[in-house]
Protein backbone atom coordinates (compact mmCIF):
# COMPACT_ATOMS: atom_id res chain seq x y z
CA UNK A 1 0.00 0.00 0.00
CA UNK A 2 1.74 3.45 -0.94
CA UNK A 3 0.63 6.48 -0.09
CA UNK A 4 1.17 10.02 -1.60
CA UNK A 5 2.55 12.66 -0.13
CA UNK A 6 0.60 15.11 -2.14
CA UNK A 7 -3.23 13.73 -0.56
CA UNK A 8 -4.69 16.63 1.56
CA UNK A 9 -5.56 15.60 5.13
CA UNK A 10 -7.67 17.07 7.66
CA UNK A 11 -6.62 20.66 8.11
CA UNK A 12 -4.76 21.20 11.40
CA UNK A 13 -4.53 25.33 11.41
CA UNK A 14 -7.63 27.56 12.51
CA UNK A 15 -8.73 30.32 9.77
CA UNK A 16 -8.31 33.12 12.07
CA UNK A 17 -10.04 35.56 9.27
CA UNK A 18 -13.78 35.46 10.15
CA UNK A 19 -13.06 35.92 13.52
CA UNK A 20 -10.63 38.87 13.07
CA UNK A 21 -13.94 40.56 11.28
CA UNK A 22 -16.06 39.71 13.91
CA UNK A 23 -13.90 41.24 16.39
CA UNK A 24 -12.86 44.65 14.74
CA UNK A 25 -16.83 44.73 13.93
CA UNK A 26 -17.52 44.54 17.86
CA UNK A 27 -14.33 46.96 18.58
CA UNK A 28 -15.98 49.44 16.09
CA UNK A 29 -19.81 49.16 17.74
CA UNK A 30 -18.17 49.70 21.37
CA UNK A 31 -15.98 52.53 20.19
CA UNK A 32 -19.39 54.17 18.67
CA UNK A 33 -21.79 53.26 22.27
CA UNK A 34 -19.56 54.20 24.77
CA UNK A 35 -19.70 58.07 24.65
CA UNK A 36 -23.29 57.32 24.09
CA UNK A 37 -23.15 55.41 27.18
CA UNK A 38 -20.99 57.56 29.62
CA UNK A 39 -23.70 60.94 28.76
CA UNK A 40 -25.36 61.11 31.97
CA UNK A 41 -29.42 61.96 32.17
CA UNK A 42 -30.52 64.10 34.00
CA UNK A 43 -33.75 62.78 36.17
CA UNK A 44 -35.92 64.92 38.25
CA UNK A 45 -37.70 62.64 40.92
CA UNK A 46 -40.27 63.54 42.65
CA UNK A 47 -39.74 64.66 46.43
CA UNK A 48 -41.75 63.45 49.65
CA UNK A 49 -44.07 66.16 51.04
CA UNK A 50 -43.36 66.33 54.54
CA UNK A 51 -46.98 68.40 55.06
CA UNK A 52 -49.20 65.55 53.90
CA UNK A 53 -52.41 65.37 55.37
CA UNK A 54 -54.34 61.88 55.33
CA UNK A 55 -57.61 62.51 53.52
CA UNK A 56 -60.33 61.98 55.42
CA UNK A 57 -62.34 58.50 56.14
CA UNK A 58 -65.18 58.10 53.62
CA UNK A 59 -68.26 58.35 54.88
CA UNK A 60 -70.01 54.80 55.07
CA UNK A 61 -72.46 54.65 51.68
CA UNK A 62 -76.40 54.67 51.96
CA UNK A 63 -78.00 52.22 50.29
CA UNK A 64 -81.09 52.64 48.72
CA UNK A 65 -83.28 49.72 47.50
CA UNK A 66 -85.35 49.71 44.92
CA UNK A 67 -87.85 46.89 45.10
CA UNK A 68 -90.06 45.54 42.54
CA UNK A 69 -93.10 47.30 43.10
CA UNK A 70 -91.10 51.06 43.53
CA UNK A 71 -91.23 50.70 47.03
CA UNK A 72 -87.38 52.88 48.33
CA UNK A 73 -85.83 51.60 51.34
CA UNK A 74 -83.36 54.47 52.52
CA UNK A 75 -80.62 51.87 54.19
CA UNK A 76 -83.32 49.57 54.83
CA UNK A 77 -85.86 52.21 55.79
CA UNK A 78 -89.02 52.41 53.71
CA UNK A 79 -89.59 55.84 52.41
CA UNK A 80 -91.96 57.51 49.97
CA UNK A 81 -90.66 59.58 46.84
CA UNK A 82 -91.15 63.19 49.21
CA UNK A 83 -89.04 61.42 51.93
CA UNK A 84 -86.55 60.38 49.40
CA UNK A 85 -86.36 63.92 47.57
CA UNK A 86 -86.02 65.10 51.29
CA UNK A 87 -83.11 62.47 52.29
CA UNK A 88 -81.03 63.59 48.85
CA UNK A 89 -81.30 67.38 49.67
CA UNK A 90 -80.55 67.04 53.60
CA UNK A 91 -77.60 64.89 51.70
CA UNK A 92 -76.83 68.40 48.91
CA UNK A 93 -76.46 70.01 52.01
CA UNK A 94 -73.16 68.81 53.13
CA UNK A 95 -69.79 69.70 52.27
CA UNK A 96 -68.63 65.71 52.00
CA UNK A 97 -71.37 63.85 50.52
CA UNK A 98 -71.54 60.09 51.54
CA UNK A 99 -71.59 57.82 48.16
CA UNK A 100 -75.34 56.40 47.27
CA UNK A 101 -75.48 52.99 46.25
CA UNK A 102 -79.00 51.78 44.53
CA UNK A 103 -79.36 48.51 44.47
CA UNK A 104 -82.60 47.99 42.41
CA UNK A 105 -84.24 44.88 41.69
CA UNK A 106 -84.10 42.62 38.57
CA UNK A 107 -88.20 43.12 37.94
CA UNK A 108 -87.98 46.83 39.19
CA UNK A 109 -89.35 48.87 36.22
CA UNK A 110 -85.94 51.14 35.09
CA UNK A 111 -88.60 54.48 35.78
CA UNK A 112 -88.07 54.15 39.18
CA UNK A 113 -84.24 54.35 38.81
CA UNK A 114 -84.76 57.26 36.34
CA UNK A 115 -86.78 58.98 39.03
CA UNK A 116 -84.00 58.52 41.43
CA UNK A 117 -81.11 59.08 39.20
CA UNK A 118 -82.98 62.66 37.75
CA UNK A 119 -83.70 63.63 41.29
CA UNK A 120 -80.49 63.02 42.54
CA UNK A 121 -78.95 65.00 39.33
CA UNK A 122 -81.76 67.89 40.72
CA UNK A 123 -79.58 68.76 43.76
CA UNK A 124 -76.31 68.10 42.10
CA UNK A 125 -75.49 64.63 43.65
CA UNK A 126 -72.27 62.93 42.14
CA UNK A 127 -71.24 60.46 44.35
CA UNK A 128 -74.04 57.52 43.36
CA UNK A 129 -72.91 54.06 42.44
CA UNK A 130 -75.16 50.72 41.23
CA UNK A 131 -74.95 47.21 43.73
CA UNK A 132 -76.68 44.60 42.60
CA UNK A 133 -80.04 43.92 43.80
CA UNK A 134 -81.89 41.26 45.30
Amino acid sequence: MAFSTNTSGPMSEINVTPLVDVMLVLLIIFMITAPVLAHKIQVDLPQPNPNVVNPPTPLEPIRLKIDPTGAFYWNDTPVDELGLKAQLAVIAQQTNQPEIQIAADDAAAYQYVARVLADAKSYNLTKIGFTEGN
